[in-house]
């Protein structure tokens, strides 16, 4: 994304004194809950339906997006267990689209963290995109239609595109609805599937649990969804490999790397370097061992992994 004169966006504590949670942004305005009885709630409704009126009213008044930039505000929130992504936005009375663009989610889930709430309905690019959305949104979006901001959260300074009353397009929708995996190469050619097989090496017929994608060795290895490194090391069968967690329920695992670009119990977002292609471990030429486990339980990568965008 083209940098231009950047519209810098401070967003400080406005009066709201922070509740003390050890995570809570200490620079933003802070809500605590999502009652009427909580003052910080009570003024981001206020905010958030005065620019809904302005968005509303832009044909008329003529505002353009500069001005209506300047009056977003972020405010910070902690979800808890009952939370997700879509009762949120309802009860926020903000599209979904503007909470999971501007704090960076991929796909619908579990919240955790911090989770930043803009007080103008909108669609936040980030500048430097990292996931398959972020790159989706990236390419379909015209420059001139949105406004350079910076916003700060976690102590660091995150710049977007910010185009206010956006929402996402039909394709940007289902591609965030879709709860499928990318595939972790972008060049390969699947060697064995998922299913009852014989082993090549042991010659004992069982089921192989994962998708194995043969590609040259060094070929890059990328993460499938956004997680969290939960193992990493050296295996007799699987060599070395790696195994992320995403959400509760499911983990991914990448076998018989020659190269281990990770590291243990950071996050990576879908599409992140994570590895090499070899031929470590049990195995007879250089390829990917690719699993996906549901609760404990392997499922068949072929049916889950996502090729192309909608």
């Amino acid at each position: 994304m083209k940098k231009t004169g950047i519209f810098w966006l401070w967003v400080f504590l406005a009066g709201l004194s922070p509740l003390g949670a050890e995570n809570v942004e200490s620079n933003l305005p802070v809500i605590t809950r999502l009652d009427v009885r909580d003052l910080g709630f009570n003024q981001y409704m206020a905010d958030v339906e005065n620019a809904r009126r302005r968005i509303a009213n832009r044909a008329r008044t003529g505002e353009n997006a500069s001005s209506l930039a300047e009056a977003l505000t972020v405010y910070a929130y902690v979800p808890d267990k009952t939370d997700d992504i879509f009762s949120l936005a309802a009860r926020c009375n903000i599209p979904y689209a503007a909470l999971t663009t501007l704090n960076r989610i991929s796909h619908p889930g579990n919240l955790t963290g911090t989770l930043l709430l803009p007080s103008v309905p909108g669609i936040f690019i980030p500048e430097d995109p990292e996931s398959d959305l972020e790159q989706l949104l990236s390419s379909s979006r015209e420059e001139k239609s949105g406004v350079p901001i910076t916003v700060n959260h976690g102590g660091k300074k995150a710049a977007f595109l910010f185009i206010p009353g956006a929402d996402f397009s039909p394709t940007e929708r289902v591609f965030f609805l879709n709860f499928n995996f990318s595939f972790p190469l972008r060049t390969y050619r699947v060697t064995s599937p998922f299913g009852l097989r014989r082993n090549p090496i042991t010659g004992t017929v069982k089921i192989h649990e994962g998708l194995d994608l043969a590609a040259p060795e060094g070929t890059d290895v990328f993460a499938a969804r956004d997680g969290v490194i939960t193992d990493l090391g050296e295996d007799p069968i699987y060599g070395k490999y790696i195994v992320i967690r995403h959400g509760e329920n499911w983990v991914s695992l990448y076998g018989h790397l020659s190269v281990i670009h990770a590291v243990l119990r950071s996050t990576v977002r879908t599409g992140a370097l994570i590895g090499k292609v070899g031929s470590t471990g049990q195995s007879t030429g250089p390829h990917l061992h690719f699993e996906l486990r549901q609760n404990g339980r392997a499922q068949d990568p072929g049916k889950l992994l996502f090729r192309d965008p909608p």
